[in-house]
């Protein structure tokens, strides 16, 4: 019903209207929202609601720029990059943080000898506990299909680091969980070993790939070690088992797993220094069936005269490398381009046909970058069964405590 003259006002619109608009905000406006109605803060508070929003926002690859002039950074699009840090309390300098995982918009992250986990949108953290051993190394970070629950897949070594043994905490409780290895090729405490010593190389090489209830990483070793007949380690979340998969079957170097638009996607070189890449993706999850998607060849690109950066020492543009020698790492920006990592520091934009579009530049002084291979979905669910922090985080909220997150 309209006003008093004759206008339309918001809070005169049914709430199922209204809802449909809140729904569709970008995050930091339905911060903005809840200090201005009570009514709206109830409505963009219920679990419904945060979850229904939470799926509906895209997800965006995070690179890391060592510290100069940032560490962690979301990239959005070719122009639009948000620096994650600093979000944890206490945190003077970005180097003291480490990503170690990301799943539905929390990460996990480190400053020291502590692990927290955070939401970087509604800007609120707890302390994450560990297994009581010596070294501890994050395997996977994933949410539990049946229960809606997050997770974290521990390999603990003992304090001698002769036996390593795999744990899963749930987020929220305050005690890891121990569980036995299950693989059918498994049968004797050295094949457990040598699994585990895989899990925790190829977790610390790439993060897993969480596709159809399960965790896939690519482990680097020979096909086929311990009989399993495959190159691809899979973590069952709901049985908590593991098994082999194979991958494609033409040969390759330096196979990484990584997620293409909700599919399990494989990119490997033609050699060890190449500067072409091939891509495929699973055909038949089932029948472990590859397709090759196609093949990105940069080899033609002119870095000496397209890639540039701005120098942070004499504040002029400089040319980053002459040629592009060798393709390192991989990861999808949107549907139609890609992010690619060359020479070990520079990442740049291309199309799915190969064609370069430019160079990620997260500021004056970028010197170095690296892709992560975790993404960051925007999120404004509160962390499962935490107190916020919210004495030692007081800087970083508003008076209201969570009612911005600007």
């Amino acid at each position: 019903m309209p006003g008093r003259r004759g206008v339309t006002l918001l809070e005169d619109l049914p709430d199922d209207i209204m809802d449909k608009i809140l729904i569709r905000l970008p995050s930091k406006d339905v911060g903005r929202c809840r200090t201005v109605s009570a009514s709206w803060r109830s409505a963009t508070s219920t679990p419904a609601f945060v979850l229904e929003h939470r799926r509906r926002q895209p997800s965006f690859p995070i690179v890391d720029g060592q510290g100069r002039p940032a560490s962690l950074v979301v990239v959005r699009d070719a122009n639009v990059h948000e620096q994650l840090w600093p979000f944890l309390p206490g945190s003077e300098h970005r180097l003291q943080n480490s990503l170690r995982g990301a799943c539905d918009g929390f990460l996990i992250v480190s400053r020291g000898n502590q692990l927290y986990i955070c939401n970087p949108v509604i800007r609120t953290c707890a302390l994450l506990p560990e297994p009581q051993r010596q070294y501890n190394t994050i395997a996977g970070f994933y949410c539990h299909h049946s229960t809606g629950e997050y997770r974290v897949l521990w390999v603990s070594q003992s304090h001698d680091s002769s036996t390593s043994s795999l744990y899963v905490l749930t987020v929220g409780s305050d005690k890891p969980r121990h569980i036995r290895v299950r693989m059918p090729t498994v049968s004797s405490p050295s094949a457990e070993q040598k699994l585990l010593n895989k899990l925790r190389f190829s977790s610390d090489c790439s993060p897993p790939v969480h596709h159809r209830g399960s965790l896939h990483w690519r482990h680097c070793g020979t096909s086929g070690i311990m009989g399993g007949g495959g190159d691809i380690i899979v973590f069952d979340a709901e049985a908590e088992s593991f098994r082999w998969m194979r991958g494609p079957t033409q040969p390759c170097h330096c196979r990484k797993l990584f997620d293409m638009e909700g599919t399990l996607a494989l990119w490997g070189g033609s050699t060890t220094r190449s500067t072409s890449m091939d891509v495929w993706v699973m055909h038949d999850y089932d029948a472990e069936i590859w397709a090759f998607k196609y093949r990105i060849d940069l080899s033609t690109v002119e870095a000496s005269r397209q890639l540039y950066s701005t120098s942070f020492v004499k504040k002029r543009i400089r040319s980053l490398d002459s040629t592009v020698r060798l393709l390192n790492d991989i990861t999808v920006l949107n549907k139609c381009e890609l992010l690619i990592m060359f020479n070990k520091k520079h990442v740049l934009r291309c199309d799915v046909d190969g064609k370069f579009l430019g160079v990620v530049n997260i500021g004056k002084s970028h010197y170095c970058m690296l892709l992560t291979q975790h993404r960051l979905q925007e999120s404004i669910v509160p962390i499962p069964g935490h107190d916020m922090m919210q004495e030692k985080s007081r800087s970083l909220h508003s008076p209201q405590g969570m009612s911005e997150w600007s």
